[in-house]
């Protein structure tokens, strides 16, 4: 999750590294509990893996009529998953 290498030799920029990384790690942790919960190639998968399959979306965004479209590439295999992850996500409650 990117402390392999700290980017640094100052301790306050690699302070920041840690804790991007540790934001990174909880953000993969939940997706994978809310989202991915009932797929099971993603449910328990490693963060490469979500990294493969999930993030790195061949999309493009686009804007039409003042508003922002996501146009994902129809053939590719994890769409579905991908959607069903941001549907669920989306109708989640705002924190109060």
């Amino acid at each position: 999750m990117g402390l392999r290498n700290l980017p640094s030799k100052t301790w306050q920029v690699n302070k920041g590294w840690v804790r991007a990384a540790n934001i990174a790690a909880d953000l993969t942790a939940w997706a994978r509990l809310l989202g991915f919960h009932d797929q099971p190639g993603l449910r328990d998968a490693e963060p490469a893996t979500l990294s493969y399959r999930i993030w790195h979306i061949p999309a493009r965004l686009v804007r039409h009529a003042r508003k922002r479209i996501l146009k994902i590439s129809p053939d590719w295999p994890w769409k579905d998953a991908f959607l069903t992850c941001w549907q669920r996500m989306c109708r989640l409650p705002a924190p109060s």
